[in-house]
């Protein structure tokens, strides 16, 4: 008998126990937390996912998100009304919020025109995988342009140089082109060049009439070398023949003046191109005495 009323004591304190602990539980989940601050906000419209330059947006493209109001960035967008149908400028990263600055104007359309500033033209050039740096050329880098022609028949004539220096890439991709009227469309690589009229005119004549490398470049060198170009000869270390003009004395010279002019023109002593890395030096090859 005292074992039940032990029993039934016990059952009721849990009993009570429970219903006490769930009633605490619900007062302290509905209580409003003293420590919770709330802070104005307003809408911003960011990109949904990751835009390229050129792209139109659309409804899918964008969406709207609170933002806290003392952190909105300069010009953000609230309504998206105003940038649904435009073109970007600039690519976008998934979640950033789209600025005035990275649009084209409602009137300019979408594509790759209205990213072209004023005064630049955009020259698009056909590359391999070897002349677009094994694909690490993409919208956005900076390269240089190096141009091999021929300008004679004659082998020892070939001349590669530099004839562009610190070039913007617009875009990169590749076409469908077809080599014939029967052969099947290939892919093509095409990388577009951001240039001015004079340096159109110089990346179209060195791809016509010979061939072009792109050399990838550091963003922030923004430096402009003046290079004198190689031939075969140079880089061989071969000798150049530079013809000589010996003194003769001018007929007629008047009394008092300089009776004889001499001319001569310096042989250049041979040279090789070393390269050690990314490095490259030119040493005078000396004969064994």
């Amino acid at each position: 008998m005292a074992r039940m009323r032990v029993l039934v004591v016990l059952i009721l304190a849990l009993t009570v126990g429970s219903a006490l602990a769930f009633a605490t539980y619900n007062y302290v989940q509905r209580a409003p937390s003293s420590n919770t601050v709330s802070l104005p906000t307003l809408p911003v419209v960011v990109a949904a996912t990751d835009l390229e330059l050129g792209a139109e947006l659309t409804a899918g493209d964008i969406r709207v998100i609170n933002w806290p109001a003392n952190a909105v960035p300069k010009g953000a967008i609230q309504n998206p009304k105003d940038v649904i149908g435009r073109g970007l400028v600039l690519p976008l990263i998934e979640n950033e919020p789209i600025l005035p600055m990275k649009l084209a104007s409602k009137e300019a359309g979408s594509g790759l025109p209205p990213a072209i500033p004023p005064g630049l033209r955009a020259v698009s050039v056909r590359v391999n995988e070897v002349i677009g740096v094994a694909g690490y050329v993409t919208p956005g880098t900076r390269v240089d342009v190096v141009a091999t022609v021929n300008p004679t028949s004659q082998h020892q004539d070939i001349t590669s140089k530099v004839i562009l220096t610190d070039v913007q890439v617009l875009a990169a991709g590749t076409k469908l082109e077809k080599t014939g009227d029967r052969d099947k469309p290939v892919p093509v690589t095409v990388v577009t060049l951001l240039v001015d009229p004079n340096e159109a005119e110089r990346l179209t004549l060195a791809s016509s009439e010979g061939k072009i490398q792109l050399a990838l470049r550091n963003p922030l060198d923004k430096a402009r070398p003046v290079t004198l170009g190689v031939r075969p000869a140079l880089l061989l270390g071969t000798p150049v023949p530079v013809p000589r003009v010996s003194s003769r004395r001018v007929p007629g010279g008047v009394p008092g003046s300089v009776p004889s002019v001499s001319l001569a023109v310096a042989v250049l002593p041979p040279t090789v191109e070393i390269i050690r890395g990314d490095k490259r030096a030119h040493e005078i090859v000396r004969g064994v005495e």
